[in-house]
């Protein structure tokens, strides 16, 4: 798995702020594009390459204010592209396909954490926390160190609440549920609302065209 093993991942690109990151030629790939992404304001969340179609280059990204529309999809297909054919990391064919994180996105970073206070979410630890490697349940706390974990139907015996470092996570997203939909929906209306009054104020800030 991509991010599977972050303590073995790739070594940080400057200005990656991840705390979940790729291993293997994930996270060599990562390292190339990272750079560029941040350079046409966008920031990495994930990079996988898998065998799907042949093979396929995913590469996962958003804006500081975690929009990703179709339009910024392209360009970020287009400022890619001609780094990865001068770089050519791969020594096959492959698809490339940019996407947003969507609304039950992986969490990576710790702002991603705090965003996701109250919500239900999967982990995936690289050691065996309480016993367990994987964990579901809702977001009680989101600190500087780690997240405490309020746990879905824990099994007789088990604590409810778990307290989980970040440098022991290897995978982590969000899952759908109708809370989470409803605050994406009102967020969207939000974001739409703020670009109009840009606009209207002669565009004064960054993104305009993101949703």
């Amino acid at each position: 798995m991509a991010e599977g093993d972050p303590q073995q991942g790739g070594r940080a690109t400057t200005g990656d702020d991840r705390i979940i990151r790729e291993s293997g030629i994930d996270a060599r790939l990562a390292a190339i594009v990272e750079p560029v992404l941040r350079g046409m304001g966008y920031r990495l969340v994930r990079v996988r390459l898998t065998a799907q179609n042949g093979h396929t280059l995913q590469i996962m990204a958003e804006r500081d204010d975690g929009s990703m529309t179709v339009e910024d999809c392209e360009e970020v297909s287009r400022g890619l592209s001609p780094v990865l054919d001068v770089e050519d990391p791969l020594d096959t064919a492959y698809n490339l396909e940019i996407s947003s994180p969507g609304i039950d996105r992986p969490l990576v970073r710790k702002s991603d954490f705090a965003a996701a206070l109250g919500h239900l979410v999967k982990l995936e630890t690289a050691a065996t926390i309480a016993g367990r490697k994987r964990f579901r349940g809702r977001i009680a706390e989101a600190g500087e160190t780690g997240i405490t974990l309020e746990r879905d139907q824990p099994a007789y015996g088990e604590e409810p609440r778990l307290d989980i470092p970040f440098e022991a996570l290897a995978e982590a997203r969000l899952v759908l549920t109708d809370d989470l939909v409803r605050e994406a929906l009102k967020k969207d209306k939000q974001d739409r609302q703020a670009r109009r009054r840009a606009r209207r104020g002669g565009g004064s800030e960054d993104g305009g065209d993101a949703a």
